[in-house]
């Protein structure tokens, strides 16, 4: 029977140096009282094993430290990371490098650093975001601005799953004209008449401003309900008359409808018997010559104008009575001064002046426009006019603009004024009619109108429109 060898044992407080010899410990205070005492790893550290057939077993050591406990929880917390990650991301092992937060490109977690310090809180998994060559470039300016690295096949991936709708809404809009339609440019009027003094380029916008303002102070409301001796018709006859008797004297077009504005003032406040009716248009026309005209024609042209049926004596009174019924409020803004801008704003040739100084005339003549302000039978005009002219397109931005007012806006008043249109030559009032069917006014008369705004009865836009 093999006897087991024994071990001599070593004397506590001594230690065993080279040699042999055996050294004696100091005892400090504690190991005295024996109260330090440490316990033996394990017993079989004091006996070695003869193994088998004689051999010894390789001894088994266990370096358990904390370095080691911190390097397998690292392989664990690594695992587990990239098992996470093959189910999120595809990564190229082969071509790419792995970004790690908080550790710089193609370094990994060093164990030894992580030994240093007590691991108590699991971390949470790390993102692994794969980056191809074709985009260090984008990776880099999102470093700089701070912003995360986006996966470009993700990108590419939801660009590529276009919707049907999408494609046929992206078709039509091409197919109408709507796609990348550029933006209309507004025209400088102006930029011509920067030189001219008389045209106050400085100031136009302000006093257009103004008179846009001012139209309905003092803008004649509807009268005829309170007429009781003369109707619409009977103020047309007096309206043609006296375009008539301007066209003769050859005044200016101020004049016009100066004199136009004043009677139709002058019939909003006072009762006119039906017989002084045209001593109304003579005192209008003399007051309304001498505020616009260098030679106003004198009380007896106009006596004579109208076949001696009123006296000098008359004339003169019926001034009076207009002037002072109107408070001699002669400075308003009329069709006039609005049509002069809004035909500048057109950009238009002597055809299209031509046709809406037409339009605005029959407009002048029929009452049912008067339910309208100056600035919109005069956009009007020039709306219809473009229209009957074919011009494209038919309402600009610079018109808009200028005008103040939309294509919906001006249609009830554009749709009345081409009906007059449509009436003009079978009228029994000519006037008008022959004055633009000479070829001198481009015989503008002549030409048909807009098919597209004639209507058959006016009587719906006069109702909606009147106050």
């Amino acid at each position: 029977m093999a006897s087991r060898p024994i071990v001599p044992q070593q004397i506590r407080d001594e230690a065993v140096v080279k040699g042999g010899a055996v050294k004696p410990q100091r005892k400090t205070g504690a190991a005295a009282d024996g109260r330090n005492r440490r316990a033996l790893g394990d017993i079989g550290n004091l006996v070695t094993d003869p193994g088998v057939d004689g051999k010894p077993h390789p001894q088994v050591t266990r370096p358990v430290t904390r370095s080691f406990c911190a390097q397998l929880l690292a392989k664990a917390q690594a695992a587990a990371a990239a098992e996470n990650n093959k189910k999120q991301v595809c990564v190229n092992v082969d071509k790419a490098p792995i970004l790690v937060e908080g550790l710089p490109v193609g370094k990994k977690p060093v164990a030894a650093k992580a030994a240093q310090k007590k691991v108590s809180v699991k971390p949470k998994p790390q993102e692994v975001i794969e980056i191809s060559p074709d985009t260090e470039e984008q990776v880099k300016a999102n470093k700089k601005q701070g912003k995360a690295l986006v996966n470009t096949k993700k990108e590419k991936d939801g660009l590529s799953k276009k919707t049907l709708s999408s494609v046929l809404t992206a078709r039509s809009k091409a197919a109408c004209g709507l796609a990348n339609k550029p933006k209309e440019e507004i025209i400088d009027i102006d930029a011509k008449d920067a030189n001219n003094d008389l045209a106050g380029v400085e100031y136009v916008e302000d006093i257009y401003k103004f008179y846009k303002l001012v139209e309905n102070e003092n803008r004649p409301h509807s009268y005829m309900h309170s007429q009781t001796e003369i109707n619409d018709k009977m103020r047309a006859i007096l309206v043609d008359w006296l375009i008539d008797v301007h066209q003769k004297f050859e005044l200016s077009p101020e004049t016009l409808y100066l004199t136009i504005n004043i009677i139709d003032r002058f019939l909003a406040v006072k009762n006119v018997p039906r017989r002084e009716l045209q001593l109304l248009g003579m005192g209008a026309m003399l007051i309304a010559s001498k505020y616009e005209e260098i030679w106003a024609p004198e009380v007896n042209d106009l006596v004579c104008i109208s076949d001696r049926a009123y006296s000098h004596q008359q004339v003169l009174l019926m001034e009076k009575t207009i002037l002072g019924k109107l408070e001699w409020t002669l400075t308003v803004p009329t069709h006039y001064v609005f049509l002069t801008r809004f035909i500048k704003a057109s950009i238009p040739d002597q055809q299209m002046e031509n046709m809406v100084y037409f339009l605005a005339e029959l407009g002048l003549m029929n009452y049912d426009t008067l339910i309208f302000c100056p600035s919109m039978v005069a956009a009007s005009a020039v709306y219809a006019a473009r229209w009957t002219l074919n011009k494209s397109p038919i309402w600009t931005e610079t018109l808009k603009l200028h005008t103040g007012f939309s294509k919906a806006q001006l249609m009830d008043c554009a749709k009345l004024l081409v009906h007059y249109h449509s009436k003009a030559a079978k009228d029994k009032l000519q006037v008008v009619y022959q004055k633009y069917s000479n070829p001198q006014r481009e015989s503008v008369a002549l030409l048909p109108p807009a098919k597209d705004l004639l209507i058959g009865d006016t009587s719906t836009i006069v109702a909606k429109n009147t106050v």
